[in-house]
């Protein structure tokens, strides 16, 4: 294991202290463990740590010479009080190994120019960033389940706007004493998204897709969680439910890594100095990656504003600027499906802490919502994001464009996620004059999106099917086309149910309980 005697002199000895998760929505006292089995609370809150860990400059600083399974192992330690030293660690060196990231390098930097970074986060099996997470949750539960003593088998439900749903079917193909079922949505979803799905390998594995969107799955996995009755089904079949969805803290703490991780590589290639402050720039729908981001900089790494980017489905933006959340409006499907988004889940971890961890506002609000679609915040949690957060968004036009002209300019292959962050940025930049080196995350792989990102930068090839589309921007501009997502068209397509988002219920035992 890559730095593990480093690692143990850091944790030598019996954990000093012990780490409480509690719920947004009431005061609950469970360990990590429980959090990450258990997925979300009873009562339909998200678990959150009772108190964040600091880090101060001098552990930053000596993160810096380390791997990134060594600076993993050193984070998830503070927040895994329950696991051991080497249980942290022979989940991270599984997780992060070569064998499933390229060149050992899990989440590379490439430099576009002094003030702008860009974090790729595409380079795990299945070329989306989410593969950062899902490749380690498999190894959290089952050491999760192990802790707890529990013999069940685990059923991962997981409603996705695409991106979540393959690595999350990849990370637990063939794990043992656990089941995946994914749910889609049938609307604004790539053909190679599409296709890396429903020809998913594996003995434990399900997908269906909905007609419907992304709101809709993940409203449906969240009534199906807090059911008791299906509950009561799984139990008598010896199965319990837990989530690969960013409601999962086992989901979200893996993606604070990466932040610190990236400083941490700034500063190593001197891009930056020790203790000076970046920005973070993200592309978000339900708001995990850049609540990560958030983690990382109460943390101690200083991150001076979180940016969060927006596509037309510019609900966050509106939210930050105003203080008011509002779903009712229109749904656009565009060519950055992953964040066609109105309910932002994730958002709710941010206002509980933003409001002294007070679980009975952070409730009212969550009510509001699913009651009217709607609620607004108070006057001095709308400062607080304001102190903290900047908001942007374009829409497809705009982010074609920007793909186009990062390529022209820098030679870089974006895909239309990373291309409507580094929109974003260039939003902020343009309002504020802030020249602070400045983190962009680049969450897919160009290739996810191939017929987008070619029609972007030659409109007059974007014909054929998307492998062919693929093919044609690889010629174009000399940007391989990563091996997972090569031959997809060629493989066997295993799932083809779909359903009404009524009946997902149905589907649930029909796929699970067979």
């Amino acid at each position: 294991m890559t730095g593990g005697i480093w690692f143990f002199e850091q944790f030598a000895g019996e954990k000093s202290h012990t780490m409480q998760y509690t719920s947004t929505r009431k005061n609950v006292a469970v360990s990590s463990a429980q959090a990450i089995t258990q997925g979300i609370s009873k009562e339909g809150g998200l678990f959150v740590p009772k108190e964040i860990p600091l880090l101060s400059q001098d552990e930053i600083a000596g993160l810096t010479d380390k791997s990134y399974i060594d600076r993993a192992a050193f984070v998830l330690n503070k927040y895994l009080t329950d696991f051991t030293a080497e249980d942290v660690l022979e989940c991270v060196s599984g997780a992060y190994s070569n064998l499933k990231f390229e060149d050992d390098i899990p989440a590379p930097i490439s430099k576009l120019s002094d003030s702008m970074h860009i974090l790729e986060l595409w380079h795990g099996p299945t070329c989306a960033f989410k593969d950062m997470a899902l490749q380690l949750l498999p190894y959290l539960l089952t050491k999760s389940a192990a802790i707890l003593k529990k013999d069940n088998t685990i059923v991962i439900l997981v409603a996705t706007s695409v991106d979540t749903g393959k690595p999350a079917l990849e990370g637990f193909r063939n794990v043992k004493n656990t089941k995946i079922l994914v749910f889609f949505s049938s609307d604004g979803v790539s053909l190679m998204q599409k296709l890396q799905m429903v020809t998913q390998e594996g003995d434990n594995v399900a997908v269906c897709a909905i007609e419907g969107n992304f709101d809709d799955a993940q409203t449906g996995v969240k009534r199906i969680f807090t059911n008791e009755e299906i509950q009561n089904t799984l139990s008598s079949h010896n199965m319990e439910f837990s989530s690969a969805n960013s409601i999962n803290w086992g989901r979200l703490v893996p993606q604070i890594v990466y932040y610190i991780s990236a400083y941490c590589d700034l500063v190593k290639e001197g891009s930056i100095k020790q203790g000076d402050p970046i920005n973070a720039v993200v592309p978000t729908g339900n708001f995990g990656n850049i609540l990560a981001a958030y983690y990382a900089k109460k943390m101690g790494i200083p991150i001076q504003k979180l940016i969060c980017a927006s596509n037309k489905n510019n609900i966050l933006t509106d939210f930050i600027k105003t203080g008011v959340y509002d779903r009712n409006r229109d749904f656009f499907c565009t060519t950055s499906p992953s964040m066609d988004i109105l309910i932002s889940s994730n958002l709710e971890r941010l206002l509980y802490h933003l409001t002294d961890d007070n679980a009975d506002t952070t409730a009212d609000w969550m009510n509001a919502l699913e009651k009217t679609g709607k609620y607004e915040i108070d006057g001095a949690t709308k400062q607080k994001i304001s102190d903290s957060f900047f908001a942007a968004y374009c829409d497809d036009e705009t982010t074609a464009a920007t793909i186009k002209s990062i390529f022209s300019d820098y030679s870089y292959l974006c895909d239309t996620h990373t291309a409507v962050a580094i929109h974003a940025y260039e939003a902020y930049r343009k309002e504020t004059g802030d020249e602070t080196v400045s983190l962009i995350v680049s969450t897919a792989s160009p290739y996810k999106f191939a017929g987008s990102v070619l029609a972007a930068v030659d409109e007059t090839l974007a014909n054929g099917t998307e492998i062919e589309m693929a093919e044609k921007l690889e010629e174009l501009t000399g940007v391989k086309i990563p091996l997972p997502l090569k031959n997809l068209d060629q493989k066997q397509i295993r799932f083809k149910e779909v359903c009404q988002k009524e009946n997902m219920k149905d589907i649930v035992f029909d796929l699970l309980i067979k």
